[in-house]
């Protein structure tokens, strides 16, 4: 009729996307696999075909990575017959195996259509694709850097130490951008190609830190060795770069400042490049379980939490005092233990730092997990690969510095446990694996808590699942006013009751933060004392204990990285 028009309601986009998943569904291209062709049931021969499928791209990783530490093994053992520019070239072939699926994924897997139906909200968090970019743009930048040293010193060099970076820029460019585009897709086509693309990509990272531990070995022996020299003869020694183990004294950077730049430059971000791989490879592998799988529309909308510094004073005060004084300390070790003869201040006020801080985190750590259990919320138990991811990740890095305590410990008992340093050495190797257990157990207990959602939040989401339920019934006011009042007093009651635990929760979480930065820090950039102490290496042998450290430390230093991300998340959800 004239003059009477109708409002239109505009659908929510919970609706439009819930209408277009229930469209979608009928477009789902389910796997096949020959072995079970003769299943009955589509389910039942797609859900075989799917392990049949993840079975089958392990193995091809699994000999991938098998064959690279085969050639990396024998260059360290043998380098005669296998050289570094042997290992070089492999890696540079499956680098460009890896650019050309991703490239194909990226123009056409992804394109098709029904290609990505899902999106698993909980992969790839911000902070996990910032760090990506991260280092990242900081391995590109030792990239550049070790081309130019190459230049300079081409006369006595191989032409593959230019196209190796070279390549691995390319490489690294790609891969970023891949992930930080699709690192949330669940695929739904061409199930196993994508799942055995994924897993070449996973293994050449691996090989890429592989290499990367073995060849910081390598230059942290010679530094080691070239430190003693001077100590025995007070001479000034040459330097020694990490792939210049098997070049000759010839061979050395000449001096000009553009040649020292490319030096220390590649020094200082050598060990970006180590997180990078690793962090590359925790995404790609939540990819491949995500390739194939249908995520229940039952439990959206995914509640986007924001990081907000609101109601939070003490956490950060304690962690920026714990970042200021550590990086006092770090600056006053670089400063003395790179000298010529390191004294035993050096070591005291190093030990001494973390011998002060790890039972603080510690404690701070127990009290969340009291905390936790207080609040009495459900755990989640949904299908969650990157929760599962994390918490494999969580503790599997922290077996680096718990072994390397565990050899300490051990080191220092059979000698003399009442000497002032290896007293010191002894208690820091007890707090840490403590500190390392107690903030474990809070991380993970807090990543299978429910998250908080405010009773105003709540009925939000509520309203957005019924929307077309409250579409067929037609709300009175006072029907609306009841509902907005009943909102109101339960967000006041609950308000009142869990404050006080979610601003511990965050105060705590932030802290942790803060002090697992500070001791993320002091080793990437070159505080290392169990190098310097010559305690362990004279106990265990030169070479026994360069392997355990260089086992441990990478992964103590990523450890501490990942429980960033993971205490960002408790504290965001808190």
């Amino acid at each position: 009729m004239l003059g009477s028009k109708v409002p239109r309601q505009k659908p929510c986009h919970h609706c439009k996307r819930s209408a277009s998943a229930l469209q979608d569904t009928s477009t789902i291209h389910y796997e096949k696999f020959w072995l079970y062709r003769h299943c009955s049931s589509v389910q039942q021969r797609d859900r075989q075909a799917q392990k049949a499928g993840q079975l089958f791209s392990g193995l091809l990783a699994m000999n991938v990575v098998f064959l690279g530490c085969a050639f990396i093994s024998s260059m360290i053992f043998n380098h005669v017959a296998i050289t570094l520019a042997d290992v070089w070239i492999l890696l540079s072939i499956l680098k460009v195996l890896c650019l050309c699926w991703i490239i194909y994924y990226l123009l056409g897997t992804s394109r098709q259509p029904h290609a990505v139906l899902y999106r698993d909200s909980h992969a790839g968090p911000i902070w996990v694709r910032g760090s990506v970019l991260l280092f990242g743009s900081f391995s590109i930048l030792l990239n550049v850097f070790q081309i130019g040293y190459s230049a300079i010193l081409i006369h006595c060099k191989s032409r593959v130490e230019i196209v190796f970076p070279s390549i691995e820029i390319l490489f690294i460019c790609t891969q970023a951008f891949f992930l930080w585009r699709h690192s949330k897709d669940c695929i739904q086509v061409q199930h196993n190609l994508t799942r055995c693309g994924l897993m070449l990509t996973i293994a050449t990272n691996l090989l890429l830190w592989l290499l990367a531990v073995t060849n910081d070995t390598i230059h942290t022996e010679i530094e080691s060795q070239v430190r003693e020299v001077e100590q025995r003869f007070a001479g000034k020694a040459p330097f020694s770069h990490p792939y210049l183990c098997n070049e000759t004294i010839s061979c050395t950077c000449p001096n000009t400042t553009i040649c020292k730049v490319f030096q220390k430059g590649y020094i200082l971000l050598y060990p970006f490049n180590t997180e990078y791989c690793l962090v590359c490879c925790s995404v790609l592998y939540v990819m491949w379980k995500n390739v194939g799988r249908r995520i229940s529309h039952n439990h959206l909308p995914h509640i986007k939490h924001k990081f907000k510094l609101q109601g939070v004073v003490f956490g950060p005060l304690l962690g920026a005092t714990a970042v200021i004084i550590g990086i006092c300390v770090f600056i006053m070790y670089q400063i003395q233990a790179t000298g010529s003869a390191p004294n035993l201040q050096v070591f005291v006020m190093y030990y001494s730092y973390y011998i002060v801080l790890l039972p603080v985190m510690s404690v701070g750590a127990v009290i969340g997990t009291v905390i936790h259990a207080l609040e009495k919320k459900e755990l989640d138990t949904l299908k969650n690969p990157t929760r599962s991811l994390d918490v494999i990740l969580l503790m599997g890095a922290a077996l680096g510095q718990i072994g390397m305590s565990y050899f300490s410990i051990v080191a220092i008992v059979a000698t003399d446990p009442r000497d002032l340093l290896n007293s010191l050495i002894l208690s820091y190797s007890v707090l840490l694996i403590f500190q390392n257990i107690t903030q474990n157990v809070f991380i993970i207990d807090g990543l299978h808590r429910q998250p908080f959602i405010s009773p105003g939040k709540e009925e939000e989401v509520k309203e957005e699942q019924n929307h077309e339920g409250y579409n067929q019934r037609r709300l009175s006011m006072l029907e609306l006013g009841q509902e907005i009042r009943k909102a109101s007093l339960s967000y006041l009651h609950n308000y009142s009751h869990l404050s006080w635990k979610r601003k511990a929760l965050r105060e705590i979480s932030f802290f942790l933060v803060l002090c697992n930065i500070i001791l993320w820090v002091m080793p990437t950039f070159g505080a290392h004392p169990v190098f310097e102490n010559g305690l362990e290496k004279s106990f265990y042998g030169y070479s026994t204990w360069f392997a355990i450290v260089n086992f441990g430390l990478p992964l103590g230093v990523f450890y501490r990285m990942h429980s960033v991300g993971g205490l960002l998340e408790v504290y965001v959800t808190a």
